[in-house]
Order: structure tokens, then sequence, then C-alpha cells
């Protein structure tokens, strides 16, 4: 008899046991949190404890055993699943730092917005560092203004974004309140800061595209992948081959549809389980290769737009056909990720 191991948690605090495990050549089996949750729940009284978790974690082990992927907790999978999950935890805090920043020029610059494309681009966030509200700007004249937004921006800025600054800035009347030293610190403290974000956000991103090239994976070559989401992929897919097909990664994700049914009747219904990030991720990835550029009003990928038009017109819904979509991307990056092959596009043959 061989024993087989069923753990939760084997990308986090359950990772070590799992890893040791491994390594020393037994079997261990990932169970879904939300298969062990259902088992919990499927009793009339429902019970928290570590003994009870475990049980119930066993439970899910004996019965679902074969339909269980295997854990390989690979320190290459893991630490590109930590890098993710790191410059997700940076992109978050920095969407809330410029939410801040909003509020703050909202009150010193009434017409703040338009001043700049981008209130956190690079020429942006210098001149809120420099003049974090309109009274740093006294005595500034048009050509000082300009030379410094020339200086910032590389010579992209003229003496005419100069002007329209000051004349915004007149318009918009006095600002000026109390404590405006300290409210101006404030200004200051989240240019730097929103500085520092996008500048560990590039370096994480760098330390991605190391792991990424030793995996030697070529996801990038689909349309409107880059190393953030292929990195993405790889953190929530984690070793291709724990999935003995691309039916199983489907399920794995949640886009293979659920059938129910009763009396030799049945219908099948989407699905809600599985790995919803993933789910997420190959949703994302399906709407972009169906988007239609404004101006060339061309599809980013015509040959997945086609299959989806096609769909529509066999009386699929926008969500069916779009769940069409994902369903062959799963097909596509499963082949490509278990031979490390590049995305080809197919060439759509004339009617």
């Amino acid at each position: 008899m061989t024993p087989v191991f069923g753990l939760e948690d084997v990308g986090g605090y359950g990772r070590a046991l799992s890893t040791f495990l491994v390594d020393h050549g037994q079997t261990v089996k990932e169970v879904n949190p939300a298969l062990s949750y259902a088992e919990r729940n499927s009793y009339p009284t429902v019970q928290k404890s570590d003994s009870w978790d475990a049980e119930c974690v066993a439970r899910v082990l004996v019965n679902k055993l074969d339909f269980l992927p295997d854990a390989e907790p690979k320190d290459v999978y893991w630490s590109i699943k930590q890098l993710v999950t790191r410059r997700n935890a940076l992109v978050k805090a920095k969407g809330a730092l410029k939410n801040q920043l909003h509020v703050q020029l909202s009150h010193h610059y009434p017409s703040y917005k338009k001043f700049f494309a981008e209130v956190d681009g690079k020429t942006a966030l210098a001149f809120w560092e420099r003049y974090p509200s309109p009274s740093c700007l006294e005595g500034v004249r048009i050509d000082e203004l300009t030379a410094f937004l020339q200086a910032v921006s590389h010579n992209t800025c003229s003496r005419k974004k100069a002007k329209a600054i000051l004349e915004l800035v007149k318009t918009d009347g006095t600002t000026t309140k109390q404590y405006q030293e300290t409210r101006d610190f404030l200004v200051q403290s989240m240019v730097r800061d929103l500085r520092f974000k996008k500048q560990e956000m590039a370096l994480v991103e760098g330390e991605l595209r190391k792991l990424m090239k030793l995996l030697d994976y070529q996801l990038e070559t689909i349309p409107g992948i880059d190393v953030v989401t292929a990195s993405a992929l790889v953190a929530e897919i984690g070793d291709i081959q724990r999935f003995p097909n691309a039916n199983k990664l489907a399920r794995y994700a949640g886009i293979a549809p659920v059938h129910f049914g009763s009396g030799g009747k049945g219908k099948d219904h989407k699905s809600k389980q599985g790995n919803r990030t993933l789910h997420a991720l190959f949703y994302q990835l399906a709407i972009q290769q169906i988007q239609v550029a404004k101006e060339s009003k061309k599809p980013r990928n015509p040959v997945f737009y086609e299959y989806y038009q096609r769909k529509r017109k066999e009386g699929k819904t926008k969500g069916q056909a779009r769940v069409c979509i994902m369903r062959r991307l799963v097909n596509i990056i499963y082949g490509m990720m278990k031979h490390k092959t590049a995305y080809q596009m197919p060439i759509i043959k004339e009617k």
C-alpha cells in the first residue's frame, strides 16, 4: 500500500512540508480549499477545529483521489508566484496612492486634470513635487516654467504648455488654506511614494523576465500577452506536466461546463468553481483577442474574431461565445507550454 498525502496549502505555509514529502519520494495531492469547505458544510452540524479540518481534507482525498492534481512545489514556479503576488500588491497600493493624490490636487489645483494627460506621468510627478500648490508658483515666470518642463520631459513640453498651466492657475483663483505647508508636504510625499512603487514594479518585472526565460515558454508570442500576463498564467498553472491533457486544465480553471441533470435529462451550465484567478486571466485574454482597433477597425486577432462571430451566428450569446474563445485559448496555451512552442497565427481562407 502506497501512502498518499493531501494538503490544502501547498504554496504557502504548507509548502515546506509538501517539498519535504515530494523530495523523499512521497505522493502529495493538492486539495482545493473549496472542496474541503464543501465537505465541511455537507454535514448537519458544522464544526471548525484543526482535527476536523484535517479529516475533511482526508475525506476529499479518498473520494476524489483520481481527480486531484499532484502537488509539485518546484522552486521556480513558487518564486514566480511570489513575484506576481508582490507585483499585484504594488499595483493595488499604487492605485490607492494615485486616488489620494487626485484628492489633494483637487483642493490645490481645481483644473489640474487639464495640466497633463496622466496625473502620475513622469513630467506630472516632477511638476507636483516642485509646485505642489499654486503658492509655490507665485513669481514663477513663463520662461522659468518652460525651462523646467522641457528639462523633465526631455523637450516634449513646450512654452505653450507652460502658458496654459499658468493661465489655468490664474483662472482657478486663490486656493491657499491654513497649514498650506503641511498640505504641500502631503502631495510631495505621495509623489515620492508613487515613484518608489513604479521603480519597484519595474524591478519585479525584471526578475519575472529572468525566471520566465529559464522556463523557455513562448507565451508572449500570443497577441495581447506580455511578460506580466505570461508570468501570471504560469503562476496559477504551475508545472504544466501535472495536467495530463487540456481538458484537465480547463476544469482546473473553471472553464469546462458543469452538467446538471435528472431523470435522463440535463443541461450544461457555466462553472463557478475552479481557480477563479486563472479563470479571470483567460477571460481578459479572450476579450483582448476579439478587440477591434478604433482607428484601423481591424481585430487584434482575426482568427479568434472570426471564430467569435461564427459562434454568435450559431445562436450563442456574447458570454457563451467568449467562453468558447476561452476554451480554445486553454487548448493553445496548454500545447504551447507542454511543447514549448511559439504561437503561429493561422491563415484565414477567403471564401
